[in-house]
């Protein structure tokens, strides 16, 4: 049985590019195109100042659909669009990892389109930094994970943060 998947590709953008680049690829494939770029917001303490700052999860790469992407001729067609770095090769022996990642995504959005702590799961034998509130950029070690909060030590502080309330990282 043959499983139709959409057509995804990753692509690597120039950020100062990027309206550039999906106004050229709009133009040249039409209005049938989508882009997926996973973001989080993130609130930093900075003199005592709440800062809200928006954070691309894959940095300079974006997500691109369009039904005709498996044409090896479009792709070829597209390589030299203003912004556009390069395409990943290889997308289309990966649809299924692309589509259950992108899945997953959507399934942990807010409704205002960002990454919700859901996102992010916990392997207990790294450290996590903190990326939003009040302990954001300090390390948390020694990590327990419960439910709705994880726990471990920064410094000689045991702490408890809720896993809804806040952005961590691996280190």
């Amino acid at each position: 049985m043959k499983v139709n998947y959409k057509m995804w590709t990753i692509l690597k953008f120039d950020k100062n590019n990027i309206n550039f680049l999906k106004k050229e690829l709009k133009d040249k494939l039409g209005n049938n195109v989508k882009f997926y770029l996973p973001k989080i917001k993130i609130k930093k303490f900075i003199k005592n100042k709440i800062f809200f700052k928006e954070i691309s999860l894959l940095g300079d790469y974006l997500f691109f659909f369009h039904e005709d992407l498996a044409k090896k001729n479009v792709i070829e067609s597209l390589k030299y669009c203003k912004g556009l770095k390069y395409f990943l090769s290889e997308f289309l022996s990966s649809q299924n990892e692309i589509n259950q990642f992108i899945q997953k995504c959507k399934t942990n959005e807010n409704d205002k389109g960002y990454l919700m702590p859901t996102f992010f799961e916990f392997n207990k034998n790294c450290n996590y930094q903190f990326l939003s509130g009040p302990f954001s950029n300090f390390v948390l070690e020694n990590l327990n994970e419960k439910k709705l909060s994880i726990s471990g030590m920064i410094g000689n502080f045991k702490i408890i943060a809720s896993k809804k309330k806040n952005i961590f990282r691996a280190v």
